[in-house]
């Protein structure tokens, strides 16, 4: 006798749809999706196109994408996962390589807090640390010629009230 009013148990495993191969590749719940993302584009090989991110999908809804530290999960009945790959023509694509590219950290010529691109380049790195180095010398430099003046006034400053006491009298 089957017992049916026992509770469902959630499936052990998530099942993502390819739509570049057109296989399911399956996943542990809770699986992180950048994980899962790389394994398909490992899987794939060097096909043109790559997976960019996945997706939860269902019919008259809007899709929910998964980011890469967000975990796997099964949102229930006519749901399904899938990836989205590159075609897309997404904007943040680079046409030689086909992978997401990192935010621009070097604001427009315009703007009044942009940096310069020539200070952001790692090969002027050099020259930073040695001008860094070299404004820190003329520091020292000046500290060191301002101490010795006042102390050479402080030192005379006894002889100078002496002679101004002198030429009043």
């Amino acid at each position: 006798m089957v017992d049916d009013t026992s509770p469902v148990s959630p499936p052990l495993f998530l099942e993502v749809f390819c739509e570049v191969s057109g296989k399911e590749y399956r996943f542990t719940t809770g699986t992180k999706a950048e994980f899962a993302v790389s394994v398909i584009n490992r899987k794939l090989g060097s096909l043109n196109s790559r997976v960019i991110y996945i997706e939860a999908v269902k019919d008259g809804e809007e899709p929910i994408s998964f980011g890469d530290n967000a975990c796997l999960v099964d949102y229930g009945h006519g749901w399904k996962l899938k990836t989205v790959t590159d075609d897309a023509g997404l904007p943040g694509l680079s046409e030689k390589n086909n992978l997401p590219q990192p935010f621009p950290f070097v604001l427009s010529k315009g703007s009044k807090d942009s940096k310069s691109t020539k200070d952001s380049n790692p090969e002027n790195e050099g020259d930073q640390s040695l001008r860094y180095i070299g404004r820190i010398f003329v520091a020292f430099v000046l500290m060191f010629v301002l101490g010795g003046l006042f102390t050479v006034a402080l030192e005379n400053l006894p002889k100078l009230i002496l002679l101004f006491n002198n030429s009043s009298m």
